[in-house]
């Protein structure tokens, strides 16, 4: 490898290079080992290179790479069955990562009220620290402002209300409102779930208003936090969901899951993409939803989440370090009283992969296949940094 990287340097990169993944574990150009509590941010949902998808991939690269999606793509079809059937949507637009699935919620929401309701109404009210993507709509309708820093102007029609207030989004709602778009566990502000009394408060204001209902699913889809999706555990149904991250078992896929009333808003021209949902793709997402349901990993997420979040917090209850443990399934966080970048290097250098979510809380996000026995080893290795960082924080606050 060249000494001088041509990349643009758009990521603070740890200082580790991976060769090879299996499982919950990845080794290193220099043949050390890693315990993968990452899955390259809640991806590798079935652990690296899982074998059941990888049979399907290769079995579909020797058939058919690419054809224009002005074909009809059986697999496309076969996986949008498979989504609504895990879902309350009727229908699914594919594309190639989550923030164009994100993107694709954001022009559908607006396109329906403009076009079929014939509705002046575009502005989508977001949430403070939520995390939406990197494109401009996205980035815009991401609540933070690092996140647009130096982006001017931003598109208009995104305003943003503080999470689990649903005053502060009522007083948000206007003549040009046509949506609300919730996280239902900010993932990159800091693994906050939402509360339930909110989730359904905004849910009615959504119905009161005549308002749609987008639920980004891009990180806790696909069973990482004990359900399919996480809005199934406040007993809500979204009009609109995004999908990806983990719906490709690793390769780059993304979906856009609507209701039946929604259909008309994207007619032929109405929005497209080349690469979304080529046969390649779209084997690997079969293949990863059909292991997951012969496996019932949603099930076994929601039982290991539980008793992993059971033992950090008993562990860390009095550490004085530690605020708090949270999460739902196995999207876990622990929240710190500081930052947690040099705890979270001396984990790496211990062997075990975590990454943070702010500057404060340490994320948590193993694959749904791990086993119990790989947890408590990162439980362990955890408290034990966390027990030491105890020590050097009390020697500094006195």
């Amino acid at each position: 490898m060249s000494e001088k990287s041509c990349l643009f340097p758009t990521y603070a990169r740890f200082p580790i290079t991976f060769v090879k993944g299996e499982g919950s574990r990845l080794w290193d150009d220099q043949g050390n080992e890693y315990l993968d509590m990452m899955s390259g941010l809640a991806v590798s949902n079935l652990g690296h290179a899982p074998e059941s998808v990888k049979q399907k991939v290769k079995l579909q690269l020797d058939q058919l790479w690419h054809v224009s999606n002005l074909f009809t793509i059986p697999n496309q079809e076969k996986l949008a069955s498979l989504l609504t059937n895990i879902s309350c949507a009727d229908a699914v637009f594919f594309c190639n990562s989550g923030a164009e699935a994100n993107e694709a919620a954001i022009k559908l929401a607006r396109r329906y009220k403009q076009k079929v309701l014939s509705e002046n109404k575009y502005e989508i009210i977001t949430f403070k620290q939520s995390f939406h993507g990197r494109t401009l709509a996205t980035l815009t309708a991401t609540g933070q402002e690092k996140i647009q820093d130096g982006f001017l102007p931003l598109p208009d029609g995104f305003v943003y209300a503080e999470y689990n207030n649903s005053a502060d989004v009522e007083k948000h709602i206007n003549g040009k409102t046509c949506a609300v778009m919730l996280e239902m566990v900010q993932g990159e502000g800091g693994v906050i779930p939402a509360d339930a009394t909110f989730v359904k408060e905004i849910s009615d204001l959504c119905k009161k208003h005549d308002l749609l209902l987008i639920v980004d699913e891009i990180q806790t889809g696909l069973g990482r936090t004990g359900k399919w999706f996480a809005y199934e555990h406040y007993g809500i149904e979204p009009d609109i969901i995004s999908v990806a991250k983990g719906l490709g078992s690793g390769l780059p896929i993304g979906a856009m899951l609507g209701k039946g009333k929604l259909i008309e808003a994207f007619n032929p021209g109405s929005h497209a993409t080349t690469f979304g949902g080529n046969p390649v793709i779209t084997a690997a997402a079969i293949a990863t939803i059909q292991t997951m349901t012969e496996l019932f990993l949603p099930e076994r997420a929601m039982e290991l989440g539980e008793w992993m979040m059971g033992q950090l917090t008993d562990r860390l209850k009095d550490n004085p370090i530690v605020k708090e443990v949270r999460g739902k399934g196995l999207m876990i966080g622990i929240e710190c009283v500081h930052p947690v970048v040099e705890i979270i290097k001396e984990t790496h250098d211990a062997g075990l992969l975590v990454v943070g979510a702010g500057p404060n809380v340490i994320r948590l996000l193993p694959n749904l296949l791990v086993e119990k026995e790989d947890l408590q080893k990162a439980i362990d290795v955890i408290c034990t940094k966390l027990e030491q960082h105890k020590t050097t924080w009390k020697e500094a606050v006195q």
